[in-house]
């Protein structure tokens, strides 16, 4: 099941395993120290898919000019199964619902890039280093 919640919506027990798993991808998985609760999670729109075992899925909304996907995670034994495409679906139209303009940012990991590409996004940025990771910068614009 599918959920978009204010951080405030969000109970405890939910925001642990978000703010878990985030940190089990982000963190560990990835082997990337860095402060990976930002401080910006209260603003923020969280989608989220869970199932039986917990949440699978997950990404923030972040308001701003223009808006922007971040954190956006396919738990390890849900991946390659097409859920990462329906979660950036989920979240694109839910920014086509609720904000004006039609452009969407994204700061994403650089070994993604065709798969944003999949969904319309453009390469705006060369590859640069955060966090000893290659990223590149994004952006989505309703034609």
């Amino acid at each position: 099941m599918w959920h978009i919640k204010s951080f405030e919506e969000l109970d405890v027990h939910t925001l642990e395993e978000i703010y878990r798993l985030r940190v089990s991808v982000f963190v560990v998985e990835q082997a990337c120290a860095y402060q990976e609760i930002d401080g910006l999670d209260p603003e923020c729109m969280h989608i989220y898919r869970t199932d039986d075992t917990g949440i699978i899925a997950y990404s923030r909304i972040v308001p701003g000019d223009p808006v922007s996907i971040g954190r956006v995670i396919v738990r390890a034994d849900h991946r390659g199964n097409g859920t990462g495409q329906v979660l950036m679906r989920q979240a694109m139209d839910y920014i086509k619902m609720h904000f004006d303009g039609g452009r969407i940012y994204l700061h994403g990991q650089a070994h993604l890039e065709k798969f944003y590409q999949s969904l319309g996004f453009r390469t705006t940025s060369e590859i640069h280093l955060e966090d000893g990771i290659p990223h590149i910068d994004m952006e989505y614009k309703e034609e």
